[in-house]
């Protein structure tokens, strides 16, 4: 092809480029912003049930959302009220049970006894001055790196709040919300697109309920059998138990395993703790696998299980542990356009 005029060609090439780069770095630098708003989107579609509940009963739309909004905070302000104190004086007393294991007059000549048992070739002195050197030489970035750590927790705080607002207004004007995304197809296929959205906002809401509950169950429940068999700190296991059973696939393995670990550590729990804590596990996680979670999530659309791994690994990879959290319904909803709109048009030609 003959080119009449290099100059405007190399011209227009070039400030498409500068734009895609241009957009490209706006996306990165308002990273932060668009995870804050893409996860009150995913909250706010996992209140929609209760909402739409709540409306059948022949309430109005702002005074559902309001009981919605307003029980949500109370339950969680209840939880607040009543593990925080808790987890305070177990970690207090983990903390006590720490200090006096490493004060124990016995306990480094027992480190150093199993340590030179275990690894007879190694000098445990020239290990123990390396890290001390180590510390120094590095103290500047282990302090910065304290305070950092702190600062990303006052930051996690503010972008909590943000997130908080960011749901209820989204969860007050999902309506309007999901009218204005439907406007963009044209009318003739705005049946259809409708059709797919509330089918795909739906499989969300579900998901999100299905598992806050499952981790509720299990919360509640490891509660129960750890103060039973009196192992160490029940409420901070508890609380292991609930978030881990917030993450797809692996976390409800992942949270028994440290707190059976935990159960087992000399000095807090006991073997015969650990044995009985194991066998718990064991068998809450078939009944989890097997009767729980098809019953609960027997609503949100089914994902086959190499496709729960890959987008739980993806999403991991690129938004941590919220990806991991958002990414099996997001490929529910891929594959919800798959079944009913790809391979129809597939079979149709």
């Amino acid at each position: 092809m003959k080119v009449h005029n290099p100059f405007r060609v190399a011209f227009v090439a070039t400030l498409g480029v500068g734009l895609g780069l241009l957009f490209i770095g706006s996306i990165q630098t308002l990273s932060t912003i668009l995870l804050y708003v893409g996860t009150a989107l995913f909250l706010s579609l996992g209140l929609d049930p209760i909402v739409a509940w709540l409306e059948r009963r022949k309430m109005k739309r702002w005074l559902a959302v309001l009981i919605t909004i307003l029980g949500v905070l109370a339950v969680f302000a209840g939880i607040i009220l009543i593990i925080v104190p808790v987890l305070a004086d177990q970690v207090s007393q983990l903390v006590d049970e720490v200090t006096k294991l490493l004060n124990r007059p016995t306990f480094w000549d027992d480190v150093e006894t199993w340590v030179h048992d275990a690894f007879p070739n190694l000098d445990l002195a020239a290990v123990i001055a390396q890290v001390q050197d180590w510390a120094l030489e590095n103290a500047g970035s282990i302090t910065g790196g304290v305070i950092g750590a702190g600062v990303a927790l006052f930051a996690g705080l503010g972008g909590a709040f943000i997130v908080l607002i960011l749901t209820i207004y989204f969860t007050a004007s999902t309506p309007s919300l999901k009218r204005a995304v439907y406007q963009l197809a044209p009318a003739s296929k705005r049946e259809r697109f409708i059709d797919l959205g509330e089918q795909i906002t739906d499989s969300v809401g579900y998901y999100v309920m299905g598992q806050v509950s499952l981790g509720v169950i299990n919360g509640v429940l490891s509660f129960i059998f750890l103060t039973i068999i009196q192992a160490p700190f029940p409420a901070v296991l508890a609380v292991i138990a609930f978030f881990f059973s917030l993450i797809p696939l692996v976390g409800t393995l992942t949270g028994s395993t440290i707190i059976v670990l935990i159960c087992f550590i000399p000095g807090l729990g006991s073997v015969p703790n650990g044995l009985w804590a194991a066998g718990y596990y064991l068998v809450y996680m078939q009944i989890e696998a097997y009767i729980l979670s098809p019953r609960i999530m027997n609503r949100a659309v089914s994902v086959p299980g190499a496709v729960v791994v890959i987008a739980a690994l993806a999403g991991g990879a690129l938004l941590g542990l919220l990806g991991a959290l958002i990414a099996i319904p997001v490929a529910a909803s891929i594959l919800i356009i798959y079944r009913q709109v790809v391979i129809p048009r597939q079979n149709e030609r």
